[in-house]
């Protein structure tokens, strides 16, 4: 039933008139031959008169005429598609219509002939044309040129239209006053206008049928045109797809959903972009309330109350909300919120009770609405659950469309919901992750360095981990005898609790060590070793660590003391005793310990999550500042060398060798002395600050941090925020930490010293020497236990060392008892008994101090002890 696809036959028509007839008998011969039957067949009359029907047949189509002759008694008549042989033998596609012709009792049948390359169809008459616009379930209508409707099927009716009678003459828009006229007849008048017809143009809006309701219609035009070819109208159709566009709306507000909501892991964020994706997409006003433990990352318990997380409305400022963000959502009980929350089910109600008071209680400042007067009229309450917990629950409201919800509605905010509830949940769960990583943190890092004479310092940290805020960087001062500090910076690799975690053991170790008051290069071989045989003990470590150095041994000589590019040489003032200042050459610091020479290690893997695999290959630099002489020593296990900003504002960095990393394995530790001037700025950084990562040098990195320390500012803390703001972004690619440490150095009034005889005779005058020098001090109240400090040291040193003897005594923050032998054996402690006549001097001396130790020099040992100033004996 369609034209043969070689020929146009767009204005053809399959009618009476255009059809060749013939005649035939009740046995199928024929009968009646016609003019236009011998112009489609080629046979005369007095050749075709009296053949049957099956010989003017292909034989396939001849086996056929009984059966179709059966099917004319039966029907009175056929319709279909047969093909005929001309007269010489060629195939004639035609189409064939057989009515019965009886006259006077006698049956014949009238047969129509029409070729179906020449007609568009083999029955498209009239009535039959009339039984599928009628009966089609697809609205269908034609306007005029002016768009006035003249025809309209029964089906159109569906679409909220009038009755066809009633649109006849009627422009489209007073058909359906709720859609979008102009934009439909705009279409109408470009398919008049260009003759190409527009398929599929979707419309959305309301039809007059259901105001209240959306709906959405995609609509087809065609011109009609007459047998001149000049437009008559539009023929249009329409289809409903509410139902098809409400599915991909859903799936939209689902998929932008998955996009926006859970972007972050804060968990009032989640929750307010929950309702931010589902205004007005499928609420006009939507509430967002989560248990008061979920907001604080614990797990969620009923026994509290409901704390508003986020709402969000069509209105601009939510006025519809009587609670806000951050308050307590209290419900009166019984009500809704409550019970979906006690159930874990949901709840919808089609019309509100306009009358009934909103549910929630305890509203600041006491104010009260119904649901008239807030312009809410339908709801649903879908509760938070993840995991099998209930954290919360939403409420969807609507207020500007009538519509109320219906049950696809809450399937698609119980969908909607569900994937927001993991996200809370996830936000939860990082919530409390993260507040248990930052009390690490805390415990990790110092809270305040602690106060001393010896520098003023200051230091910014910030990690690269925004998740957890956790890093392997840091910093630390350490207070060590004799009014030095030990300034600490280090690096794990890696981030986050791992990272912090390792972070922590080492920090932890350096402290320990440096209790010992070891040189830097000895601290940092001792670490060194630490590292090593703790990674090998957890099968982490290399193998070849064991030929670490470590001991007092450990340390190698050091290295040029010179500041690069400082231009200085010798510009510092050179303290008593022969100390160098910035330029000057460095002597060795120690000899390296025969046999102790780091092998080479092999590579460690880092997918090894222990701390101890976790610390194999962190940098350290260990710098001891003594302001009595303005000395500083240093030394770095792969870590950059600090900077030092003069006095005069030239920064220049620390020539300070290079040792390797820890754990690693490798040669000795080097370090190195400087003389620094009073009001120097040592700037011990991690390599996050000078950013050296693809695309950009080592050099070009320290040639940025040296122009942002060449900025002055009004205070250190300024001066170390400004410095970390300029060369690292918010959220850094690595952890950094700055330390800034100004020196000061004690002036000749704070401190005085003795040299002391090995004479036990001596013992006396070294007691009457400290006693005028604390008369001077004005500390009088101190002079009993710091006399018989003296007395119990210099006792000591003069009984069991050889060589020179000295006493010092420094007054800071508290009062130090120093005395300086040639010996090398360290003192202990020892409790005697009750009939020993000696062995209680450093007994008595840890009982009045408050702490005492040793520590060796190269000319041989110190023997110190403190005492606080508050309060005597303290």
């Amino acid at each position: 039933m369609g034209a043969h696809k070689g020929h146009d036959t767009a204005r053809h028509r399959f009618d009476v008139a255009d059809a060749a007839p013939l005649l035939l008998d009740a046995h199928g011969i024929v009968t009646g031959w016609t003019r236009d039957a011998e112009r489609l067949l080629d046979y005369g009359a007095s050749e075709a008169v009296g053949m049957t029907a099956a010989a003017l047949l292909t034989a396939e189509d001849a086996h056929r005429v009984p059966e179709l002759a059966q099917r004319c008694r039966a029907d009175g008549g056929w319709a279909g598609l047969l093909t005929a042989v001309r007269k010489g033998g060629r195939p004639a596609r035609l189409m064939v219509r057989v009515t019965s012709a009886d006259t006077d009792g006698t049956a014949r049948w009238l047969v129509l002939l029409s070729e179906l390359a020449e007609a568009p169809g083999w029955d498209m008459s009239r009535p039959v044309l009339e039984q599928m616009v009628t009966r089609s379930p697809i609205g269908i209508a034609i306007v005029d040129t002016d768009l006035r409707c003249v025809w309209s099927n029964p089906a159109l009716e569906q679409f909220g239209s009038a009755p066809a009678p009633e649109r006849l003459g009627l422009r489209f828009g007073e058909i359906q006053p709720g859609l979008d006229a102009e934009a439909i007849e705009a279409q109408m008048r470009r398919v008049l206008e260009t003759g190409e017809p527009i398929v599929e143009y979707e419309h959305v809006g309301r039809v007059r049928a259901a105001p209240h309701r959306e709906t959405a219609h995609t609509m087809s035009f065609t011109r009609i045109d007459d047998d001149q070819g000049k437009p008559m109208g539009v023929y249009y159709t329409v289809v409903d797809i509410t139902e098809r566009h409400r599915a991909r709306q859903r799936l939209a507000l689902l998929d932008r959903a998955g996009e926006h909501i859970g972007r972050g892991l804060d968990i009032r964020q989640t929750a307010q972009e929950l309702a931010d994706v589902a205004v007005p997409a499928l609420a006009d006003y939507i509430t967002v309330d989560l248990l008061e433990p979920v907001l604080r990352g614990a797990e969620p318990t009923m026994q509290v109350p409901l704390v508003r997380a986020g709402q969000q409305s069509v209105n601009e400022g939510v006025p519809e909300a009587v609670v806000a963000v951050g308050e307590v959502a209290a419900y009166l009980p019984g009500t809704p919120p409550l019970r979906c929350l006690a159930e874990g089910t949901s709840w919808r109600e089609e019309r509100l009770d306009p009358l009934a008071a909103e549910w929630a209680t305890d509203i600041p400042g006491g104010r009260t609405a119904t649901f008239l007067e807030l312009g809410l009229h339908s709801v649903m309450v879908v509760p938070i659950r993840a995991r099998g917990a209930t954290l919360g629950v939403t409420t969807f409201f609507r207020r500007r469309r009538q519509e109320p919800f219906d049950e696809d509605d809450l399937n698609l905010a119980e969908d909607l919901v569900s994937r927001a509830a993991v996200c809370v949940d996830n936000a939860r769960r990082y919530t409390r992750e993260r507040q248990a990583a930052l009390v690490l943190q805390r415990s990790l890092l110092p809270h305040r360095l602690p106060e001393q004479d010896a520098v003023e310092v200051t230091a910014c940290y910030r990690p690269a981990d925004e998740l957890t805020g956790l890093g392997g960087d840091w910093y630390d001062l350490i207070p060590l005898s004799g009014a030095r500090v030990a300034l600490v910076v280090g690096e794990v690799p890696g981030h986050g609790i791992a990272a912090a975690a390792a972070m922590g053991r080492l920090r932890t170790a350096v402290r320990t060590l440096a209790a010992l008051d070891l040189p830097p290069e000895e601290v940092l071989g001792h670490l060194d070793d630490l590292v090593a045989r703790a990674a090998r003990e957890e099968g982490a470590g290399p193998e070849a660590a064991g030929g670490s150095g470590g001991g007092e041994g450990c340390g190698a000589a050091g290295g040029s003391g010179a500041l690069e590019d400082s231009g200085l040489t010798g510009g510092s003032e050179a303290a008593p005793g022969g100390t160098r200042g910035l330029g000057d050459s460095v002597t060795p610091a120690a000899t390296p310990a025969p046999g102790n020479s780091r092998a080479l290690a092999a590579p460690v893997d880092p997918s090894d999550e222990s701390d101890s695999a976790q610390a194999v290959g962190s940098g350290c630099v260990y710098v001891v500042y003594d302001p009595v002489d303005g000395q500083c020593a240093m030394a770095a296990a792969g870590h950059p060398a600090p900077a030092v900003i003069l006095p005069d504002g030239t920064v220049a960095f620390v020539d300070l060798p290079q040792g390797p990393s820890l754990g690693v394995g490798g040669p000795p530790f080097e370090s190195v002395e400087l003389a620094l001037a009073p009001g120097s700025t040592l700037a011990l950084h991690t390599d996050g600050l000078l950013a050296h990562g693809e695309g950009r040098s080592l050099e070009a990195g320290r040639e940025r941090l040296r122009e942002a320390l060449e900025r002055s500012a009004d205070t250190l803390d300024l001066r170390c925020r400004a410095v970390v703001d300029s060369l690292a972004p918010d959220q850094p690619h690595d952890d950094l930490a700055l330390l800034l440490a100004r020196t000061r150095l004690l002036g000749p009034e704070q401190v005085a010293d003795w040299d002391v005889p090995v004479d036990p005779a001596q013992v006396a005058e070294a007691r009457k020497a400290a006693s005028r020098q604390l008369t001077e001090w004005g500390l009088e109240d101190f002079a009993f236990t710091t006399e018989l400090v003296v007395s119990e040291l210099v006792t000591n040193a003069i009984r069991h060392a050889v060589g020179p003897i000295r006493l010092r005594l420094i007054r800071a923050r508290t009062l130090m008892c120093e005395v300086l032998d040639s010996g090398s054996t360290a003192p202990h402690l020892r409790h005697p008994r009750t009939t020993d006549e000696g062995g209680r001097g450093l007994l008595l001396v840890s009982q009045f101090a408050q702490r005492w130790g040793t520590r060796f020099v190269p000319e041989g040992k110190v023997i110190w002890a403190e005492q606080s100033l508050r309060e005597p004996g303290a």
